[in-house]
């Protein structure tokens, strides 16, 4: 077991004085489970005898108190326990965010957005079953087996030694059992579960692609396929748990044919009374009842481990190379006005590869300088973009007036840089939300004048104005609205340096160039540094520098006319 997997387990269980208030009421209603029967079986056998009715009191007054406690305990424990475990369920959430949050963008490519979120849903629920369904029943059916053999073995040393030798037997026989029929389908449940879920995800997401390319019914099978592996493994776990609670309830009778076996020679040596046998030969029956669910807990194990493998897989603690993270000396970074950007050396790689994708790149952006980043596709353009806004790491140097961005924490550089990503993400809410987005405490007014900066004024007044819907994704916006969206964005967030990537890549040719021209025309009004990325032409009156990008290496750089 991994060290991230130990410690996701840690933080699953509650505190100590939430877990063991817990495991001390589970204890209570278990002990008052035996003691029921217990005395019940003393009582029934012992009325037999016709005694004098005070005698009888005292077990009457125990079986009552026994049978309320029972419930009475059962219930505060199920309260204290649940409300225990889930107590730490927002923190795993949490902690796992917090630990997603530096990987994104770049460290999570390659992973589907179902299986991300069957992780932080689904993983984290199993997590609960850490304390509710492994330690507290191995606690509790530990210290009620021991009481018990202890207490038989008071009353009859042979009977106590059998009660031990059934309980060791049936805890070896379940736990084996249980791994055997069910132990493969446990490990198999949470992998296709996040299976399902992410294609379920991908079929309602894109359903209406699918539709019209007729690849609906393909989706729709593997859907119904992931469906029907996870109904069958689940369906043979449910089976080795019914195999496994009949191998304990089979030893259960042993133990209460044993007791028989050496309580009935005692009996006719006058050892021990018939109420004592009575006990004796019942009690196993409760025991079993409260001990039958340590080979149950080892399953439980099976399935909370590999829970927390999928989610430490998610997010390590030790984060792959290329991806930034804020170390311990990490300092503000304040500027005033617009700031010199310079890479002096710079390379990067992808998280997880070993070849760098950027070469020994200088490059200067001097205050309200508008540059063109051109280059064919997987010339690194992307990459660059990444690493001036501190997604992905590098080498070498990326200073702002002349603060090392490595040594800065990542929150304050991306207050400074800007980035208006190829693919806008616009929330499945209405214009005014996708908006405050930016700046929280921007007023409707503020909104609108960068609406009508951007040229959106017009088409959102045509419409809701700032209650206008734009769907999931920007459904409902063509793709030059939704770069005019993230672009008035930028502005509210008010970027010193704005990094624009491919705003054209969704765009048809007449809307282009009035996007980038929009771009460029907005920046230079407010005096801020754009690197606009684009596979298209831009009029040279628009750009003060243009720059050619070649298989991650400036090939040159030209002055525009």
């Amino acid at each position: 077991m991994s060290a991230d997997v130990r410690r996701i387990l840690r933080l699953a269980l509650p505190p100590a004085r939430r877990l063991w208030a817990a495991i001390a009421l589970g204890a209570l209603s278990a002990a008052c489970a035996v003691a029921l029967l217990g005395a019940s079986a003393w009582l029934i056998t012992y009325a037999a005898e016709q005694p004098p009715v005070l005698f009888l009191s005292m077990a009457v007054v125990g079986v009552r108190a026994f049978a309320l406690g029972r419930a009475f305990f059962r219930y505060l424990e199920r309260l204290a326990g649940h409300d225990a475990a889930f107590r730490q369920l927002p923190a795993i959430r949490s902690s796992l965010y917090a630990r997603l949050v530096p990987l994104a963008p770049d460290g999570v490519r390659g992973n589907r957005s179902g299986d991300v979120l069957s992780r932080l849903a689904d993983d984290v629920d199993e997590l609960q079953n850490h304390s509710l369904r492994v330690v507290q029943p191995l606690v509790t059916s530990g210290v009620i087996a021991l009481a018990s053999v202890v207490a038989t073995f008071l009353l009859l040393p042979e009977a106590g030694g059998a009660l031990l030798a059934m309980l060791v037997l049936a805890a070896i026989a379940g736990s084996v059992v249980n791994s055997w029929a069910a132990g493969a389908a446990e490990r198999r449940v949470a992998p296709l579960r996040a299976e399902l879920t992410a294609g379920i995800l991908d079929l309602v997401r894109n359903v209406d692609v699918l539709t019209a390319y007729d690849a609906l019914p393909d989706a729709q099978r593997r859907v119904r396929e992931a469906s029907e592996r996870l109904t069958g493994a689940v369906r043979a776990r449910a089976a080795g748990l019914g195999l496994t609670a009949g191998v304990v309830s089979l030893l259960a009778g042993g133990a209460t044919v044993l007791g028989l076996v050496f309580g009935i020679p005692a009996v006719d040596t006058g050892r021990i009374g018939g109420p004592v046998l009575a006990v004796i030969a019942l009690l196993p029956l409760a025991v079993f009842e409260v001990f039958g669910m340590v080979p149950l807990a080892l399953g439980a194990w099976r399935q909370v481990t590999a829970s927390a493998q999928r989610i430490a897989e998610a997010a390590p603690a030790t984060l792959p190379a290329g991806v930034p993270v804020d170390g311990p000396d990490a300092r503000p970074l304040t500027i005033d006005g617009v700031p010199t950007v310079r890479l002096s050396g710079m390379s990067a790689r992808w998280p997880g590869t070993d070849l760098p994708v950027l070469h020994d790149i200088d490059l200067e952006l001097a205050p309200g300088e508008r540059v063109l980043l051109t280059g064919p596709s997987g010339a690194g353009k992307t990459a660059l973009a990444h690493v001036l806004v501190r997604f992905l790491d590098h080498e070498g140097s990326v200073a702002i007036d002349g603060v090392e961005t490595r040594d800065a924490r990542q929150d304050d550089v991306r207050r400074v840089v800007g980035l208006c990503e190829q693919q806008p993400y616009l929330f499945d809410a209405d214009l005014q939300q996708n908006l405050l987005f930016a700046r929280e405490t921007a007023t409707e007014d503020e909104l609108l004048a960068v609406l009508h900066r951007v040229g959106l004024a017009e088409w959102a007044a045509e419409r809701d104005g700032l209650a206008t819907r734009v769907g999931e994704r920007g459904a409902l916006v063509s793709g030059g609205q939704a770069q005019r969206i993230a672009l008035a964005r930028a502005l509210l967030a008010d970027f010193p340096v704005l990094v624009v990537d491919e705003p054209t890549a969704n765009v048809d040719v007449a809307a282009a160039d009035r996007v980038v021209a929009d771009i460029l025309r907005t920046a230079e009004e407010d005096g801020r540094t754009v690197l606009l990325i684009s596979h298209t032409d831009v009029p040279p009156a628009l750009i003060t520098r243009r720059i050619e990008l070649e298989d991650g290496r400036i090939r040159g750089a030209a002055a525009a006319a």
